[in-house]
């Protein structure tokens, strides 16, 4: 053969290989919408999915699209892999949305309202209320709603207001003119935030079932009584979603008072999208789009209530158990189970456990916690802290650890998204009760999830860690998928203890026995282990792949999964949401299936297994395979040894991989098919039997 016949190399760094990450998220959230087409699920349940959407959308708008159009506005654009401009990928976006919002109200409106009143749940418009119901509204808006509604009339002394982000709002037009003689024409009526969004109409006033009216029913129907002696002449509800990611100087002396300053501007960032009434005359609407220097692209006029998250407020209102899951009871390991409080030390220094949340409780977690916060030989606590919740027991056990003279080290990450608030609030709660409090690192959110006990056992120091895929958040373990791994292995927990030295101190980087940690070793150590299944195929070996984790967007990641497929290894990706890499792509990646798991459960688990020439490497991590975790983060990745937690986790990997009812395969374009049984064959939801196998 000549040079001239030699094959083409193929050119694995081409933009054609990749996906833009913003549109692979949007086919995510298109997934998620689905689900309220799926009667596999629960009625109520599948309304859930509906306020879902519309709460992943609000973040998308406030991170994903504000990013994109700050690029732009400071000409600061930033290629990535799939090489789209940022306006280029703005006006994908809004083609896909358009038409997602338009489906998610066709839902709603056409087969959700009509599914619900079947069952006596009733969303009642103003026309349909009668004349006890309407009276009953009446002076619900007199009592509760009118003393706290502040309308605003727009002219030089009373400019337009400065609305809060993803407020409900309306534009009045108004005919007449005022006690000073004013008349302006228009004006905006803030709805309050402290009202509920959804109101329950009392029993003894219906006829039987549940009866539901929107606050933005309320309002309109009233609006009139705000204006006394002019006339409404329409009345338009709308609502402006801002910018709402945090520009923080991380050099700050004081990173919390930085950052409490900050979180009142988020409030009134810069606008992105614009959502209407589809009845706002055009000019109204254009007045809006001008005063919030928005273009028709960033405009969403909805058939229905402006935000249909707060439909997750339903399951509140409304009883109907047999419209919603079947409730379990979390299980629990038959050793931690008879453990208790007293000896879970000596369980879990007999052998390393496991847990999968949230099939099984997260209590063992908590329980750990309080006996080293009691135990008169534990020494100290060393933990990070993401997300705990409200009144969290981990937080509460870390308190009474630190007044019970224990030496509790908290790294708290203040800049979680979105509970930066009530993480300067857990800081404060920590440090009242003695504990040591840092924050991290400049320039890398800690995302880590460990808890590290040094307790004094025969005159020399033991120590015990718990690392997991998921937060310190009791709520959370209850709907995400996530493994939680206690031991006492000394190699590891040693890991664990120079880990926390580097957050905590200064120093170089901490060389590690079994743990891999971002932003150091992790990345080269996934991509070390990728060569060596490559290796192994070159050589005739056996060689697999399977990795779970929510997103995989790095580039040099994907990279080495093409290098892999190209040498003959199969790659199996459980990729919950933003996937940048193309499957089954001719001569690239061939040997790459992608699919995506979306069911009752959020799957949220990280982990990585290597076929390693039979003696299978398998690895459970904190972080997604995307480049936040991996290079601007600080993130653990643990192995998961003994053969039979080891086998454990292989045969779930499996069960995930042979689902066929909640599963959806991705397609070279990006795009994704649900898998389906075929005929005659078994069905098989993963979670289900997750649920079935491992709780009670």
């Amino acid at each position: 053969m000549t040079d001239m016949e030699q094959p083409q190399e193929i050119d694995l760094d081409h933009p054609d290989n990749y996906i833009n990450r913003e549109l692979s998220l949007i086919k995510f959230n298109e997934r998620v919408l689905a689900q309220a087409l799926d009667e596999r699920h629960p009625l109520l349940q599948r309304l859930m999915f509906i306020g879902i959407f519309s709460s992943n959308t609000d973040e998308f708008f406030e991170i994903r699209v504000a990013e994109l159009k700050r690029q732009i506005e400071f000409d600061q654009v930033k290629l990535n892999a799939d090489a789209m401009t940022p306006e280029k990928v703005l006006a994908e976006i809004s083609v896909a949305y358009h038409k997602l919002v338009d489906h998610q109200y066709q839902i709603f409106n056409d087969i959700m309202l009509p599914q619900l009143r079947e069952k006596n749940i009733r969303f009642l418009r103003r026309e349909e209320l009668d004349e006890k119901q309407t009276e009953w509204v009446r002076r619900f808006f007199f009592d509760n709603v009118m003393p706290v509604m502040s309308p605003v009339g727009l002219d030089p002394s009373h400019p337009f207001p400065r609305l809060v982000n993803k407020t409900l709002n309306f534009i009045v037009q108004l005919d007449g003119k005022d006690a000073f003689g004013r008349e302006t024409g228009l004006a905006i009526l803030p709805a309050p935030r402290s009202l509920p969004r959804i109101v329950r109409l009392p029993d003894d006033i219906c006829e039987g079932g549940d009866n539901l009216v929107f606050l933005s029913s309320i309002i309109h129907a009233h609006a009139g009584e705000l204006f006394p002696g002019m006339t409404v002449e329409g009345c338009y509800q709308f609502r402006l979603t801002r910018n709402a990611d945090l520009n923080i100087d991380e050099t700050d002396e004081d990173l919390a008072n930085a950052l409490r300053t900050e979180l009142l501007s988020r409030r009134y960032g810069d606008a992105v999208r614009l959502e209407v009434a589809t009845n706002c005359p055009d000019e109204l609407v254009e007045e809006l789009l001008t005063r919030f220097n928005l273009s028709e692209e960033d405009l969403y006029r909805v058939n229905g209530p402006v935000n249909l998250a707060r439909l997750m407020n339903t399951l509140s209102l409304v009883e109907h158990p047999e419209l919603r899951y079947d409730n379990f009871t979390a299980g629990l390991p038959k050793a931690l189970k008879q453990s208790g409080k007293s000896n879970i030390f000596e369980e879990i220094k007999k052998s390393d456990r496991l847990l999968h949340h949230p099939f099984e409780s997260f209590s063992p977690v908590v329980t750990l916690l309080m006996a080293a916060a009691k135990d008169p030989n534990v020494v100290a606590i060393k933990q990070t802290l993401y997300r705990t919740g409200e009144n969290s027991d981990i937080v509460k056990a870390l308190c009474e650890a630190a007044r019970n003279g224990k030496e509790v080290t908290a790294v708290i990450e203040l800049r979680a998204r979105f509970d930066e608030e009530d993480n300067i609030n857990l800081a404060s709660l920590l440090q009242e009760s003695g504990a040591l409090v840092t924050y991290g690192v400049v320039g890398h959110k800690t995302h880590a999830k460990m808890m590290l006990i040094i307790r004094r056992e025969d005159s020399a120091f033991t120590r015990y860690a718990h690392l997991g895929t998921g937060n310190y958040h009791s709520g959370t373990a209850k709907l995400y998928t996530d493994y939680g791994f206690l031991t006492a292995n000394e190699e590891i927990t040693y890991d664990v203890h120079r880990i926390f030295q580097q957050l905590t101190g200064m120093g170089r980087i901490q060389k590690t026995k079994k743990l891999l940690h971002a932003p150091f070793t992790l990345q080269k150590g996934l991509i070390d282990l990728i060569n060596q299944e490559i290796e192994n195929a070159k050589q005739g070996l056996p060689a697999r792949i399977i990795a779970k984790c929510n997103g995989l967007t790095e580039a040099k990641m994907i990279k080495a999964l093409y290098r892999a497929s190209q040498a003959g290894v199969k790659v199996d990706l459980i990729i919950r949401g933003m996937c940048s890499l193309r499957p089954g792509v001719p001569g690239v990646s061939d040997n790459i299936r992608v699919r995506s798991v979306i069911g009752r459960f959020l799957e949220h688990t990280r982990v990585f297994y290597f076929e390693n020439k039979g003696l299978p490497k398998v690895l459970a991590a904190s972080a997604d395979w995307m480049e936040r975790n991996l290079i601007n983060r600080v993130e653990t990745c643990f192995p998961i040894e003994t053969s039979k937690l080891k086998k454990r986790v292989i045969d779930e990997l499996d069960v995930y991989l042979a689902d066929n009812c909640q599963s959806w395969e991705m397609l070279s374009d990006g795009s994704y098919v649900q898998n389906e049984p075929a005929e005659g064959e078994e069905v098989i939801s993963a979670q289900t039997i997750l649920i079935e196998k491992l709780t009670y």
